[in-house]
Order: structure tokens, then sequence, then C-alpha cells
């Protein structure tokens, strides 16, 4: 079953200085973090905040290339988890036919944002992330508000993140 999400924040782990995006439900009951790099987070946040840059950056670009086309993004699927590894799919739609592409989730989230499509995460997934398990600490991260998710992210040691490192 795919539970519908939004991006709740950006955060830094506090040991890589890696980003990472936090997927809430809608409800903001379950949520989903997702270690990110540095460009897609910078496209990530630059939507969040509404700045308009003076020249397009990729995630805009390929957003205002599939509207020249008249490709519609349907919606964003973050399906799959392996060996900490997210998976997503972009679904399109051209001429009444569905495709759907093969993408990092990050990316997915930027041309989700630009484009105003629904971001969904199969449930199997969230069961998988929800409860992280950093070293010796064990994690519920639907219990933290956003600011309370950041102090406690930053309040970790470098023990603490164990394989969630990048």
């Amino acid at each position: 079953m795919l539970i519908e999400v939004k991006v709740f924040g950006l955060a830094m782990d506090p040991i890589t200085n890696t980003p990472i995006v936090i997927l809430k439900d809608l409800e903001g009951k379950k949520a989903v973090p997702i270690w990110i790099g540095l460009f897609e987070a910078s496209a990530i946040a630059t939507q969040m905040e509404g700045i308009n840059l003076a020249r397009p950056m990729t995630h805009d670009l390929m957003n205002e290339i599939l509207k020249v086309l008249e490709v519609k993004v349907v919606k964003i699927v973050i399906n799959d988890l392996k060996d900490n590894t997210f998976f997503a799919g972009i679904h399109i739609m051209k001429d009444s036919k569905s495709i759907a592409v093969d993408a990092r989730p990050s990316d997915a989230i930027a041309i989700a944002l630009r484009s105003g499509a629904p971001i969904f995460v199969d449930e199997k997934i969230i069961e998988k992330s929800t409860n992280i398990d950093f070293g010796r600490k064990a994690v519920d991260l639907n219990k933290y508000s956003r600011e309370q998710l950041k102090e406690f992210l930053e309040s970790l040691s470098s023990e603490d993140f164990g394989k969630y490192k990048m």
C-alpha cells in the first residue's frame, strides 16, 4: 500500500555533514529519513523556500523539458530499500501512456516539488526505515517534532550512526 507523504524538512547528519530529507505522512505520524547529496538538498531547499534563481538548475530544467513535451508528472513513489539505499520512480503521463522512470529519491523529490506531484512511500519502506538503530540507540522517528528531531540528530555521536553513514 502506498502512503502519501510531504517533505517535513531537511536536517544535517552532524557526523558526516550529509543532508537528510525527512518525509512524513499527511497525518504527521510516520517519518522516513533519507540521506541525500548536497546538490539535491540544495534543489529541495530552494524549492521549499520559494527561491527563484536567475538561471534554471538541473531539476528546474528537467521540469521545464517535461512541460514543453507535454509530459505530466503524475506521482513520485519511493518503492524500495535495499542495503540502506532507497529507490524511487517518477511516474509520468504522455498522451494517455503511463511510464515509470527509475530515479534516486532525492531527484524524484526535487522534481515532485517543482511539478506539484504527490510523493508516496510504499508502506513496507516506512516500516523498514522509521525505527532506526543508531548503534546503541533504537530510535522511533515518529515521536519527534521538527525541532526535537534536529536536536536529536545533533546530539548523536559517531558511534551512534553505525550503518547509516554515507
